[in-house]
């Protein structure tokens, strides 16, 4: 009887969607989008409808978060999340290769930081300040440095005090996160504002002669949790320790240094070892009429080392593995190949979408989408498409079937959409993302507060449903999208 009311369901679902577009688009004067054949729209909605029943990707994102827990890059347990999403895959029938990637290993170590000198100070006391070192950082050294504190909260106030006031000192960039932006769902903007700070702070603060740099936790909420992330270091400058410090402590810093001088104590002891052999994951689910054909549904495997890596980005590994998981379910054959790929090594070197698009250089016309899931797993609104305008009409009947779990906005973008796969887009291969709430993604993003209760499991569900219907629409239309 269930089979049944899912079968009539479908059917009116589909006459209701076929309906609804074509008579909205005479309205406004035009003429209907791109047609969908009835059995396609009919497999998308079964689709949707399975994805939004199954609990596969929220289990598979607890496995690798709480089984295997934190993934860096030449890690054991990246090596174990390896194997385990290969074996997984293989369960479901897929042709599944590793794809050898040689990825940095960084290694985290002693991390402390204590202010040693401030105005008002207790004798014989010091204050502890809260922080970790970015990924990449030199270490200190093993006994740690002291020096004073300069704080500043641009690159504009850092060049304009000079050499003279910065050689031999430790530079705070408080710059302070846009939380107001953040909540009118501008996250990826307010991160990308104060993150110019932990990634290229070091080098500027360097070249002035800083002993060290320190940045504001680049996110949202103060629980004074620090957010770790990747230094760039710039070639030909000296490499200087860099940390990140909470922002309750980059206020504590400014507070105090504005009444006189304050000498901080830093430790950290991190190690940069030899490049470590890890691997890519992929797993074809064979198209049955053009399967040299690809249609790539995607997230990144490994994670940073503080908390687990829930939201970034097991979450999107579990949403791409899903889409096969599904389509064997429910027996669904699309036209292309879906090829499901766990990136390895996006967050702190990209070597995982660098080397795929290298070894694919002679096959990128074969490549006819690329969909990558890596901001988080909140409530999706539709979908980003990195695509050029004339392929709008063939993604409305997408758009369609998803409305009705609130997910049929198209936010068409000139830029890529996701860091795995922008070598991809780069090459002209239309890229898609799941257009999702950030509101609050940025409180635990690269924070030891990344874990898995902060999976919501609808919402998980409801991402899910939105790369499995875009991803097997593409994979089934009948021709593909225009480049």
């Amino acid at each position: 009887m269930k089979t049944i009311r899912v079968l009539l369901f479908t059917i009116v679902a589909t006459i209701c969607l076929a309906s609804v577009f074509s008579i909205s688009a005479q309205r406004r004067g035009q003429s209907p989008a791109y047609a969908y054949p009835a059995q396609l729209l009919a497999e998308l909605a079964r689709l949707q409808q399975a994805a939004l029943a199954s609990d596969y990707a929220l289990k598979q994102t607890a496995y690798m978060c709480n089984n295997i827990g934190p993934r860096l890059s030449g890690s054991p347990q990246a090596a174990r999340a390896v194997e385990y999403v290969a074996e997984e895959l293989r369960k479901l029938g897929l042709e599944v290769k590793l794809e050898k990637v040689m990825v940095p290993h960084w290694v985290r170590g002693v991390e402390t930081g204590e202010l040693v000198q401030f105005p008002g100070m207790a004798v014989g006391t010091t204050q502890k300040i809260v922080l970790t070192a970015l990924g990449g950082s030199v270490a200190t050294p093993a006994t740690g440095l002291v020096a004073p504190v300069v704080v500043v909260n641009n690159y504009a106030e850092l060049n304009a005090l000079g050499e003279s006031k910065i050689k031999g000192k430790v530079v705070l960039f408080n710059a302070k996160f846009d939380e107001q932006m953040a909540a009118q769902g501008f996250g990826e903007e307010a991160y990308g504002q104060a993150v110019a700070y932990r990634g290229g702070g070091a080098s500027a603060a360097a070249r002035l002669g800083a002993v060290a740099s320190l940045n504001r936790a680049a996110g949202g909420k103060a629980y004074r949790l620090p957010h770790t992330g990747g230094v760039r270091y710039a070639e030909g400058v000296p490499k200087i320790p860099a940390a990140s410090v909470t922002a309750e402590d980059a206020e504590l810093l400014a507070h105090l240094a504005a009444q006189g001088e304050i000498k901080l104590k830093l430790v950290l002891t991190p190690q940069t070892l030899p490049d470590a052999e890890s691997a890519n994951v992929i797993a074809d689910l064979k198209g049955s009429e053009f399967p040299d054909q690809v249609v790539i549904v995607s997230g990144h495997l490994d994670s940073w080392d503080l908390g687990t890596g829930a939201l970034d980005d097991a979450a999107g590994v579990a949403a791409a593995m899903e889409v096969a998981h599904l389509c064997k379910q429910l027996g669904l054959k699309p036209k292309r190949t879906i090829r499901i790929i766990a990136w390895m090594n996006e967050e702190n070197g990209l070597r995982g979408g660098t080397t795929y698009f290298q070894n694919q250089q002679n096959n990128l016309a074969n490549h006819i989408a690329a969909l990558e899931s890596d901001l988080g797993a909140g409530h999706p609104t539709g979908f980003f498409a990195h695509v050029k305008p004339e392929a709008m009409p063939m993604l409305q009947p997408i758009a369609q079937v998803l409305q009705t779990s609130g997910a049929g906005l198209i936010r068409l973008v000139t830029g890529s959409v996701g860091a795995d796969i922008s070598p991809l887009e780069a090459a002209g291969v239309p890229g898609f993302a799941p257009l999702q709430d950030n509101r609050t993604y940025f409180d635990y993003h690269h924070t030891p507060a990344d874990t898995f209760d902060k999976i919501v499991p609808r919402e998980l569900a409801e991402n899910a449903a939105v790369m499995a219907v875009l991803a097997y629409a593409i994979a089934s239309l009948p021709e593909p999208l225009p480049r």
